[in-house]
């Protein structure tokens, strides 16, 4: 009886108040939208350094034919000057930092070349001898690069040591900026769903203050008088929730894992199951927001 009671309260106030009920599921979709887009996100940043930082090398290049480098004032590197700077590489010094050594003949870096640009025109006009020999440094710390570039540096034969996490720091500086971009809206539609919330569940409990009253009369208590107004806000929650739950997952599934995956293979971006991870924080929060607004807001219009 008390159930049948509890839900047929629901529902008239589900009816009374169905313009905002509706506003409370969209304003809240879209702030656990930002959330979960926020939170994906970042996974999506942390997988890229997880994977990119392991790759990342150091890039020793050496003097090419023509160079304005002091250090190649001699011409193009020679094989003795190859063979020191090998032997620091290798030597005892930076053996803790320094883990593999190779020399990129010009061959292998010309095949490079030409798998990256070989279908622009202007990148039919290279030819191998213009290519740069290097050696590529794979340190067992990526964050040691600073040792192995003070070593380096200013000695004859070498044009320029390069940090290939310089090249990556940008992005993820863009992305990172993108994710506190995201959190801030999220924030800010966090605050606006709470407040719709609180003013649904008020109007709600002003529209029935009759009903409470005759609740209050007949002895019944603040959780059983309070519980249909709670259940509303969650219902409406819990809607928004799952609106955002499957926005995040279309979007990942068709613009993510058939588009970009397709499109750029040698990203690891997220896929529909880190959206399946995400989703009960979401529920969580929504629900959660619900219960803070409904508590609020009740302690002041249902209170006996």
């Amino acid at each position: 009886m008390r159930v049948r009671f509890v839900l047929s309260q629901i529902g008239n106030g589900l009816r009374r108040n169905l313009a905002m009920g509706i506003s409370v599921v969209l304003v809240t979709f879209i702030s656990l939208t930002f959330v979960g887009a926020a939170v994906l996100l970042q996974t999506q940043i942390n997988n890229m350094k997880d994977d990119w930082y392991d790759r990342v090398e150091v890039s020793v290049f050496l003097c090419p034919q023509t160079s304005y480098a002091p250090t190649c004032a001699g011409g193009e590197v020679t094989e003795d000057q190859m063979a020191q700077i090998e032997s620091v590489l290798e030597s005892e010094a930076l053996s803790s930092y320094v883990d593999t050594v190779y020399v990129e003949t010009k061959d292998q870096a010309f095949a490079a070349f030409q798998s990256q640009f070989g279908d622009q025109g202007w990148a039919q006009r290279i030819t191998v001898d213009q290519m740069q020999l290097s050696f590529r440094v794979k340190l067992h710390d990526p964050e040691q690069y600073q040792v192995v570039a003070d070593e380096l540096s200013g000695r004859e034969g070498v044009e320029e040591v390069v940090d290939q996490r310089q090249i990556l720091e940008p992005l993820f500086l863009i992305l990172n900026r993108t994710t506190i971009l995201s959190a801030g809206l999220a924030a800010l539609m966090t605050v606006t769903a709470v407040m719709l919330i609180t003013t649904t569940i008020r109007l709600s409990a002003m529209s029935r203050s009759r009903e409470t009253s005759i609740m209050r009369l007949v002895g019944a208590s603040n959780l059983f008088i309070q519980l249909p107004f709670m259940l509303e806000g969650a219902i409406a929650a819990l809607l928004g929730a799952l609106l955002a739950i499957g926005g995040l997952w279309l979007a990942v599934r068709y613009l993510v894992e058939d588009w970009l995956a397709e499109s750029v293979r040698w990203v690891n971006f997220v896929d529909t199951t880190d959206v399946l991870t995400v989703a009960p924080i979401l529920i969580a929060i929504g629900i959660g927001l619900a219960g803070i607004s409904s508590l609020v807001t009740l302690s002041r219009y249902t209170k006996v």
